[in-house]
Order: C-alpha cells, then structure tokens, then sequence
C-alpha cells in the first residue's frame, strides 16, 4: 500500500517557523541535515521568511549561518529578535521567581538563564556537562533576581513540582514534566511561550498568521502548532496529533517535505 505524501499547505506561506531539537536538528545538534539547508536556500530565494523559535536561550551558529534567520525566538519564546533588533525580552519578576525556585526537589539540577550568563545549582558530587563549562556557568548563589528569562529544573519528579505551580502560579508558562522530556521542566514567565513569539514575529514581519507555517516536535510547541495558519508535526508525539494538519515522521525528513514545497512555489 502506498502511502500519500505528507500534506503541503493550501496556501503560499510567507513564514516558516521552526523549533530546534527534534524538529530542524536532531536532539542537541548543531548542524542541520544538507537536504534540509539545501531546500531553505532555495525557499528563501523564492522569498519566503524563516524564524528560529527554541526553548534554546541561543541557536547554534551554524544554524543561523546556513538559514539566515529572519526571526530568532528563544527561551521558548520570551526573548524575541526581528532583524537583529529585540522586541521582547520577558523576565520573571521577584516574587515568581522566588516561588518558582521553592521547591522540594532533592538534588535537582538547577539552571537559571540571564541574556548573557547561567547560573547552575548541580547535585553533590556531579560535573558539570561540558556546554556549561563551555558557557562559562557561575554558581546559582550568584544569580541575580532580577534579568531571569528561564529557569529550568532535571529530575525524575519534576512533574509533582509543575503540578504545584500550575495551581499556585497559572499564569507562568511550564513545559515539560511530561513525554518526551518527564524528567525535564522549563518554566518561563508570562507571555513567553511560542505562540505569542510566531504572532509577535508575523506582526513585525507584515505577515498574517493565515499565512505562517510551523514545524515543531514537542509540547512546548502545542501553542505554536495552534495559531500558526498550518502545523506540521515532527515525529509521532500524541499531544500534538490534533493539532497537526501534516506530520513527518522525524526531522531526516524535513528536507524532502521543504523541497517539496520549494517545487510548488516554483511552479506557481
């Protein structure tokens, strides 16, 4: 039987947005495939726009080389470049922060992001990873409490801390705790989620949501997936299975579908 190829967007997108890991690269990855770089060439010549929104605090700069993004979007959204030129940056004030980092998670690791420096609290007797060390971390007692974009939590019960703030502090933005990532949480303050940084991005662009594109793989692209004029979902993660309007099944086959739609803006 023969399997129909995944749907292209009834429409001439004027924006594509990606997350990273998973999704334009494999988990952790600094490169991206050369099918996939070789097709956004192509797309960008044909006009078309192209925004970076990662719950990274910074792209590889091999990505944003090759791709030439004209959005970069990180820390899941709350921090937000146009064409180099920042147009948010949300950071939690101190009474969040502070409940945020009130938790009862023994030996958890800890990492608090500032736009230029990370703050890392790491369980006794374990090493720093080496993008820590490469980042120049500083211990979490340095940490100020004002210029937080992200904090983020890794430990197997972190979903028992997510429950308590989802409750307590509604208003924070919390992904994670869950499949794929159940012993990771990030948490991020109001209004910093992918959702709020694609419409920030189309509007700063000219470019209506009807006419954005967005790829993502995990659930901290649910609302991102939701706005944008067309989802397509990298992978097979259920949460975001209704909200996909095509799916690929991991990011080695970005490139095929990017090339495939590069031919039908060619033809058009």
């Amino acid at each position: 039987m023969t399997v129909p190829p995944p749907a292209l967007p009834p429409f001439e997108p004027l924006l594509l947005a990606f997350d990273l890991d998973g999704t334009l690269l494999a988990d952790g990855g600094v490169h991206m495939p050369p099918d996939t770089a070789a097709a956004l060439g192509r797309l960008r010549a044909l006009g078309v726009k192209f925004a970076i929104v990662t719950g990274r605090d910074t792209p590889p700069a091999p990505v944003r080389q090759q791709m030439q993004p004209d959005v970069i979007a990180t820390n899941n959204g709350g921090r937000v470049e146009v064409g180099g030129t920042l147009h948010r940056s949300a950071t939690f004030d101190v009474a969040d922060l502070r409940a945020v980092l009130a938790h009862e998670l023994k030996d958890a690791r800890t990492v608090l992001f500032t736009r230029d420096h990370l703050y890392v609290d790491l369980p006794a007797g374990r090493d720093p990873e080496p993008w820590m060390v490469a980042r120049s971390y500083r211990p979490i007692e340095e940490a100020p409490e004002e210029g937080i974009l992200k904090v983020g939590f890794y430990h197997p019960e972190v979903a028992g801390h997510a429950g308590k703030l989802r409750t307590s502090h509604p208003h924070l933005v919390l992904t994670g705790g869950q499949e794929p990532y159940p012993y990771f949480l990030t948490v991020t303050p109001t209004g910093a989620d992918k959702a709020a940084a694609l419409a920030l991005a189309a509007e700063a662009l000219g470019i209506a949501l009807e006419r954005t594109v967005a790829f993502g793989d995990s659930d901290n692209d649910e609302v991102m997936l939701e706005v944008a004029g067309f989802a397509v979902q990298v992978g097979t993660l259920p949460l975001l299975e209704p909200h996909a309007d095509a799916q690929l099944p991991s990011h080695l086959e970005l490139g095929a579908y990017l090339a495939a739609l590069a031919d039908r803006l060619e033809r058009a």
